[in-house]
């Protein structure tokens, strides 16, 4: 699918396309999100794009611009771990192509759950997204030797 929006023309989403570790940890870093993950961790990038189960990538002249990584069964729900979009992107629709390429390959009663980083606490709620209060997060959770 093509999507057409106001600075960023001519964005090409694509569903499970093919991201290498560097393109993504770049995208990362374009987009501001490199303040939030270990870009500095090459294996432990490798297996968050490794064991997405739904990964819509956003590319602009063969350029990654955006990506939605997401964790989901496809019926019941859907986390979506990592919403990142390049800065000279923002605010020009790719972020909402993104999350609407994300929720077209859902149920239609799947529910879709992300953290939100502090600097875009504003946009969800624009894009039709409801704050939940009773969340939690146990960081540090693997334990040693636990972990595949």
């Amino acid at each position: 699918m093509t999507a057409s929006v106001t600075d960023c023309v001519d964005v090409d989403f694509q569903r499970d396309a093919e991201l290498s570790v560097d393109d993504f940890t770049d995208l990362l870093r374009r987009s501001g999100l490199d303040a939030r993950r270990p870009v500095d961790d090459p294996d432990t990038v490798a297996a968050m794009v490794g064991h997405a189960n739904l990964t819509i990538t956003a590319w602009r002249d063969g350029t990654l611009v955006g990506v939605a990584r997401s964790l989901t069964d496809f019926r019941y729900c859907c986390y979506l771990a990592d919403l990142a979009v390049d800065r000279d992107c923002q605010r020009s629709g790719v972020g909402r192509g993104l999350v609407d390429a994300t929720r077209d390959a859902l149920g239609p009663r799947c529910m879709l759950l992300l953290l939100s980083a502090p600097a875009a606490v504003d946009y969800y709620p624009h894009i039709g997204f409801e704050h939940h209060p009773q969340a939690w997060v146990l960081r540090n959770a693997g334990f040693d030797g636990g972990a595949p």
